[in-house]
């Protein structure tokens, strides 16, 4: 039936959504070498409104421990080095008047623990969000038997919901994995 694919679609479609906000999410937990999604989320005021660092400067990694910003407009420079220094990420930018270097220094055992941690955070948060969708599906495929959908195809398809989540939990799993031995790598 068109409608019951519908919702499998949009629930594979959302699923998708969640495991791309976990990847940005873990982006932002360095594991030992410089990356520029360290400083996402990262705004500076810019014409009298945030900006994100990325809107307004360059970011590379001229090599695995360095962070290098190049700002589109010198005047800025400053703020973007406030901008670092005032967020938690336990930087300390250098500021040569052209552009901003950061050291990334390497982490330490207990350091990348807590990083761990984090990273289990941001997996639960995704499983959550990936179960609230199964929820979600299933809902609307329920209320198609009070429309006249015989019950054995609502649940053959809240079975392939089931599988659809197992598919999703088992990826999320795998990132974790991945992660994790990043942040362990020494």
């Amino acid at each position: 039936m068109e409608e019951i694919e519908l919702y499998l679609d949009d629930a594979k479609d959302t699923m998708d959504g969640a495991i791309k906000h976990l990847i940005i999410e873990l982006g932002k937990i360095r594991a030992g070498k410089a990356s520029p999604q360290m400083l996402e989320g990262l705004q500076i005021e810019y014409y009298g409104s945030m900006t994100p660092i990325q809107n307004v400067a360059t970011i590379n990694t001229p090599d695995a421990r360095t962070l290098a910003i190049k700002p589109f407009e010198k005047k800025i420079i400053n703020d973007i080095e406030k901008a670092i220094r005032n967020s938690n990420l336990g930087f300390s930018p250098s500021n040569d008047g052209e552009m901003i270097r950061i050291s990334v220094p390497p982490l330490n055992e207990e350091r990348r623990r807590e990083l761990v941690k984090r990273a289990k955070n941001e997996i639960e948060t995704a499983k959550i969000n990936v179960r609230n969708i199964r929820q979600d599906a299933n809902n609307s495929l329920r209320k198609l038997t009070k429309e006249g959908v015989s019950e054995d195809l609502v649940k053959s398809s809240e079975e392939r919901v089931q599988k659809l989540t197992d598919s999703f939990v088992a990826k999320i799993e795998q990132i974790f994995s991945v992660k994790e031995k990043e942040i362990m790598e020494v």
